[in-house]
């Protein structure tokens, strides 16, 4: 297991991530970075919590607009399949990988909190 120093929210933090993965980590976090500091500048004073939340709906918020059209329809009205689809592989994998580096930082928030 790697662990990868970033900064994010202009806080650093010692994230862990599987050995090979550790440029991705630093790309991602770059990103959250990014978005932390736009909700920052849009909003104005934030809580590290709330900016981070507030990155993490714009980046949720890029991802839906990058969706095809007619991709972003209310679950609601869709009609049910017959039967789940197979998961990717790869999404699952990443999806994996990101719920870590979720958990991981979500960690670390907390233990700064703590420290606070």
């Amino acid at each position: 297991m790697a662990e990868v120093d970033v900064i994010i929210a202009g806080r650093p933090y010692k994230v862990g991530c599987r050995d090979g993965e550790e440029e991705q980590l630093r790309a991602a976090a770059r990103l959250v970075d990014a978005k932390s500091r736009e909700a920052l500048s849009g909003l104005g004073s934030l809580s590290e919590a709330r900016q981070l939340l507030f990155a993490g709906l714009l980046l949720a918020d890029q991802l839906i607009d990058n969706r095809p059209q007619g991709a972003t329809a209310s679950v609601a009205s869709e009609p049910a399949p017959s039967a789940p689809a197979a998961p990717d592989p790869e999404i699952a994998c990443r999806a994996t990988r990101l719920a870590e580096r979720l958990e991981s930082l979500a960690s670390s928030l907390e233990d700064e909190a703590a420290r606070s």
